[in-house]
């Protein structure tokens, strides 16, 4: 036995929703509580129409099916719950998204064990189911199959690890082996014998072929009844109406046994349900999909002790194997009616069979699927390997080094993402990323001119082909074949365009690029001017500023930064609560540009009240990215849009970091604050490991970095973005602290 487990998360339907799962996950809640009285079990109920259900108190939470958002909402509640582990119930139709890939987000955003009950295991998945399969079966530390033949498909067909698979019987009702005739009466079928299918009705159910059967049952036993119990399947009526039930009901009209066939329109309770069961001479599963892995119906009625003729399908073949039951072919209505009117002729072999379907059914009760279950949870927590304490975050500022630059750029540009550290061609190239790693370019120190040379020109060429003069907008992405996918680019994307032009003009080592910069610039910038998004006048201003610094008297930069800060400031009266100092309601992406444009803005222009403004808001969006250790933590990408919310703490981003960075630089530039020197530094660490994770995402041997932190750990790959924004920031970091050197080396000789 395991570690003991006290609490865990059990994720899938849940009653009053109407299907198998919901049925088996609630006997399964009801089978942990009441084996282990003592254990938590949070049920997170998955909901295909939210509001329509009246979940009991037992369901901690309902996740509709089709938001995404709700996945990474449970995720979040999922992981600060305290559960030790989380067992999903799995079928690709219960979750949102191509073959139900929505639940991989929730999975993707908690760092506890995880069991997976499959209910369907597909010999021959489509791409997009292999694809969720494979990624469940990563990310699983046990997966629970209902028969061998799930392991051996798992095996065969995705190259599952075996010693991972375990075989869990479905489970089955705990009740005593009893004399159908007592149950009879309550449903008015004294003295007939009753041959039963119970379940969602479906035209997979193979409900045709017993219906063919009966005529010749009916010959030799004419007080026999087929009952047919279960209602028309939910999504089936909410496309045809009960038609497919009328079309049955006209069949046995058809075959003259319409007094010998009855149709129950119901969706039964657990209890009701047995007592259906046990009123049954025979059960009768005539389905046709030879690969169905699971049936709850056929595990009750074995449960039960009842003598079962089926169709070969798997899980049939399995739990009724060894002359446990009866098989027959697909569709054969003959060998249906052979081998029940054998049974029914002869009762010492019915209770025989009755006996050994019963002894069967003990070793699947539910309380044996409690243990087995919690004992397979109990070993994969203790499993969990414990977190080994941090080591102490180095204090030195890296190195600048443009290995990972190269590694992902080539004569084009540089391409946007690698999986890990490979470049992806997939997704071919973005002016965002080349105008970022432009600026590196104006910013780097101790590259070799030669070098520098050849990569500037090559993001430059970039940008200037970008430019479409029709439309006077940059475009922004580019394919692998260099063909623009687009005519104009976003907002954002020709904000910062015109500020790696900026940058450019001032900071380029070589006159040449300088003069190319600033003659772009001089045709491009007046597209700021309408742009609505405050991040990409933000993005202008800084571009504009830096003009400025190299031409002091650049009449359109002056424009520019004359133009926005005034609209910036009336965004924050009118966004401003009392404890929300920012621009917007809502927090986004790369915040700290915002305060750093009017810092930026303020200084060249020598307003003041820009100067203030910037460094309240930047003390403020400081403060929403400390973490309770005194670490820099980035707002979360899933934070935004959240309408006045508290910042979450995943999944935190380079750009994040970078930007604090270069934005406490302008803040000491404007201020002298040594404060901004630290909270720079902060945030400079965060990509040496002090962070939420103790995880470093720089990758200190070739100037890479990871793409940002994930609740579970690192996003391991390192795209154009993740890179430039370490590499950016050391850049940022480095000039900082030279800042606040001379800085003090000029108070030391005054005093």
């Amino acid at each position: 036995m395991g570690a003991p487990v006290s609490h865990i998360a059990l994720i899938g339907n849940f009653l009053p929703r109407k299907c198998g799962i919901a049925t088996y996950t609630t006997d399964t809640f009801a089978a942990l509580r009441s084996r282990f009285p003592e254990l938590r079990v949070d049920v997170y109920a998955m909901d295909d129409h939210p509001g329509r259900y009246a979940y009991p108190p037992e369901v901690t939470a309902a996740i509709a099916q089709d938001e995404r958002a709700a996945y990474i909402e449970a995720a979040r509640k999922i992981e600060t719950s305290g559960a030790e582990a989380i067992w999903l119930q799995h079928e690709y139709g219960i979750y949102g998204g191509s073959a139900g890939e929505h639940i991989l987000a929730l999975l993707d955003r908690t760092s506890l064990p995880l069991i997976v009950t499959l209910h369907t295991v597909l010999e021959q998945p489509s791409t997009e189911e292999r694809r969720v399969m494979e990624a469940l079966l990563r990310r699983a530390s046990r997966v629970i199959v209902m028969a061998e033949r799930g392991r051996e498909i798992l095996t065969r067909v995705h190259g599952a690890n075996p010693r991972a698979i375990v075989m869990i019987p479905h489970g089955v009702p705990d009740r005593a082996l009893a004399d159908p005739s007592l149950f009879k009466a309550r449903f008015g079928w004294e003295g007939r014998k009753v041959v039963l299918t119970f379940g969602l009705l479906a035209p997979n159910k193979g409900i045709e072929t017993m219906i063919e059967a009966m005529p010749a049952i009916v010959a030799h036993h004419p007080d026999a009844i087929y009952v047919v119990l279960g209602a028309t399947h939910p999504n089936l009526v909410a496309q045809h109406g009960e038609r497919y039930r009328d079309r049955l009901k006209a069949l046995a009209g058809s075959l003259n046994v319409a007094d010998n066939v009855a149709f129950i329109d119901a969706f039964v309770d657990h209890d009701d349900l047995i007592d259906y069961l046990q009123a049954a001479d025979i059960y009768a599963t005539p389905y046709n999909n030879p690969a169905q892995i699971t049936s709850g119906t056929l595990s009750y009625a074995v449960g039960v002790g009842k003598p079962v003729v089926s169709t070969p399908y798997v899980h049939a073949t399995e739990i009724l194997d060894d002359g446990h039951g009866v098989l027959v072919d697909f569709g054969d209505s003959a060998a249906f009616a052979r081998e029940i009117d054998r049974l029914l002729s002869d009762d010492a072999a019915r209770g025989s069979l009755a006996q050994r379907a019963f002894a069967r059914g003990r070793t699947m009760i539910w309380p044996r699927l409690a243990e087995s279950a919690l004992q397979e949870i109990g070993e994969m927590v203790a499993a969990r390997p414990s977190r080994i304490p941090p080591k102490a975050v180095p204090t030195d500022i890296l190195a600048p080094d443009l290995a990972a630059v190269e590694r992902m750029s080539d004569s084009t540009g540089m391409l946007q993402h690698s999986v890990f550290s490979i470049p992806d061609r997939r997704h071919g190239y973005c002016i965002d990323d080349n105008a970022r790693a432009l600026i590196l370019m104006s910013q780097i120190e101790d590259v070799e001119p030669v070098r520098r040379d050849r990569w500037m020109t090559i993001y430059a060429s970039f940008i200037q082909y970008a430019w479409n003069p029709e439309a006077r907008r940059f475009r922004n992405f580019m394919n692998y074949d260099r063909t623009w996918c687009e005519d104009v680019g976003s907002e954002d994307s020709n904000g910062r365009t015109l500020w790696a032009l900026g940058v450019t003009a001032r900071d380029a080592q070589e006159r040449k690029h300088r003069e190319w910069a600033i003659a772009l610039f001089d045709t491009t910038a007046s597209l700021a001017f309408d742009l609505g998004s405050p991040r990409a006048q933000a993005f202008a201003m800084l571009g504009a500023a830096a003009v400025l610094e190299a031409h002091p008297g650049h009449v359109l930069a002056k424009q520019i930064l004359r133009r926005f800060p005034d609209e910036h400031l009336a965004l924050l009266d009118e966004a401003r609560r009392p404890e929300w100092e920012w621009f917007e309601i809502v927090l986004a992406y790369d915040n700290a540009r915002l305060p750093e444009a009017l810092l930026r803005a303020g200084k060249a222009l020598g307003r003041e009240d820009l100067v203030r403004c910037g460094v309240q808001t930047l003390d403020w969006i400081a403060r929403k990215q400390i973490s309770a250790e005194g670490k820099f933590r980035a707002v979360g990408s899933e934070s935004f849009g959240r309408v006045y919310a508290e910042p979450l703490p995943f999944d935190q981003q380079p750009l994040e970091a970078q930007g604090m960075v270069e934005a406490c630089r302008a803040a000491f530039d404007a201020t002298g604050d040594r404060r901004w020197v630290a909270e720079g530094e902060r945030a400079y660490h965060w990509f040496l490991g002090a962070n939420d994770l103790d995880l470093p995402l720089a990758s200190v041997a070739d100037g890479g970095c990871f793409d940002g932190l994930m609740p579970t750990g690192l996003n391991r790959n390192q795209g154009a973005e993740s890179i430039l924004a370490l590499q950016l920031a050391t850049c940022a970091i480095s000039g900082l602290s030279k800042a606040a050197e001379k800085v003090s080396g000029r108070a030391d000789a005054a005093a």
